[in-house]
């Protein structure tokens, strides 16, 4: 599948989803709708899925001071952990505007809880991909000096 954004054409990888991947992203779809969005218009859910099958919802929460808005899947995962959770497996991200991926801060978030599966709609489709395909090399608490 290709991507053209802004002129520049690039390959994305990742897979077509399994049932229950689709239908968490699905789920995740609806979650959206209780995002709080009224300067973008731009609502997200997440749903935060654990290996012992524990799930966490989260939705973005703008701010009119920008910087203060909180993206869905850092919602997601502060409920998760809240609830007692540490090994993320899956995480869906969903946007009724369409196209929804991770950002670059939520990759790093996650990432300090395994490599989960990422199930997200980019160029149009539903895809699966890695965190490390989206976040090739994520800052590690190994790289900080031992407290």
């Amino acid at each position: 599948m290709r991507q053209t954004e802004q002129g520049v054409e690039r390959e994305l990888v990742g897979r077509e989803p399994l049932a229950e991947e689709r239908a968490l992203w699905g789920r995740a779809l609806v979650v959206a709708q209780s995002a709080y969005a009224p300067y973008s218009g731009f609502r997200v859910g997440a749903i935060i899925r654990g290996s012992e099958g524990r799930e966490a919802t989260g939705v973005n929460v703008e701010s009119a001071a920008s910087p203060a808005g909180l993206c869905a899947e850092r919602a997601a995962l502060g409920a998760y952990v809240t609830a007692g959770g540490r090994d993320v497996v899956a995480v869906a991200v969903a946007s009724p505007s369409g196209d929804a991926a991770p950002c670059g801060v939520c990759l790093q978030a996650l990432s300090e809880f395994g490599d989960p599966l990422i199930v997200a709609q980019v160029a149009g489709e539903v895809r699966v991909f890695r965190l490390t395909e989206l976040l090739r090399v994520p800052f590690r608490r190994s790289a900080t000096a031992e407290p």
